[in-house]
């Protein structure tokens, strides 16, 4: 999609901490810890710092600057510094990936979707079409969104943030017989990923699993605010779903829910 539920999308991007934004991812996230004027003069601090200090005399340390300034929520001034890099040593797949993420997280999408798209054909496309889904669901287009991160998916098939993103974008959708195997998937993956755990949540809840769904939020121990967002996107998806009949194989339409169907092993074993 760190934010509230639905981040695999910046889900439509949410900003914080006043000079700079971040993206929702996945699909679904939750807020961090730490917002307020002690991390703020922190950031702020490492941003004069790194303004500071003279770049990495080498392509690879400059560009692993770069990421640690993402990494941190420095967006804007990665944009700076990968302008130099690019002035420097020319611009390279990575960089225009961290250039792709950077003008996605600060909402500057036309551009960001115009440098994704430039990495479609090379080792980095599976970044390339996880950002684009994420462009799309960040616009409320989860069609769309659920297309670009399948293709994400098959590329890069042991990620569990884009199989997750790929799941939270499928329920958006409507589609929550679809958006089963990817977060299953996503879960089993990686397990103790908050926003990954979130997404089941709200799985579960669309698909009349409702006990379920109450009983992973309790022992994960989800905090008040996640766990309203994920009501309030629940009957999102329902709404959704209840607009998107999807056809059996016989041409019939079958019933998005699967509450009376024997609980997935995984499922069983969080719900414990």
């Amino acid at each position: 999609m760190n934010r509230s539920i639905g981040t695999v999308f910046g889900a439509a991007a949410r900003r914080s901490l006043l000079w700079f934004a971040c993206a929702l991812c996945g699909a679904c996230s939750v807020n961090p810890a730490g917002y307020g004027v002690g991390p703020q003069a922190e950031r702020e601090a490492m941003l004069q710092q790194t303004q500071r200090d003279p770049a990495p005399d080498t392509p690879g340390m400059y560009l692993a600057l770069i990421d640690r300034m993402q990494a941190q929520g420095l967006y804007y001034a990665s944009l700076a510094h990968i302008d130099a890099f690019d002035r420097q040593y020319g611009a390279t797949p990575d960089s225009i990936l961290l250039r792709a993420d950077a003008l996605r997280a600060t909402d500057q999408p036309v551009a960001s979707a115009a440098a994704y798209r430039q990495l479609l054909a090379t080792p980095l496309a599976a970044r390339a079409y996880r950002g684009l889904g994420l462009l799309a669901g960040a616009s409320g287009n989860f069609d769309e969104a659920s297309s670009q991160l399948e293709h994400a998916a098959q590329l890069a098939p042991t990620d569990p943030a884009t199989l997750s993103d790929l799941g939270y974008a499928r329920l958006r959708a409507g589609d929550v017989a679809g958006a089963r195997v990817p977060l299953l998937k996503a879960a089993e993956l990686d397990s103790g990923n908050p926003k990954i755990v979130a997404n089941v949540a709200l799985y579960l809840g669309a698909d009349g699993q409702g006990k379920r769904g109450e009983a992973l939020m309790n022992e994960q121990k989800l905090s008040p605010a996640v766990r309203a967002r994920i009501r309030d996107e629940t009957a999102l998806v329902l709404s959704a779903a209840s607009h998107t009949p999807r056809a059996a194989p016989g041409g019939h339409a079958q019933p998005v829910a699967s509450a009376r169907e024997p609980a997935p092993p995984l499922l069983q074993r969080f719900a414990q």
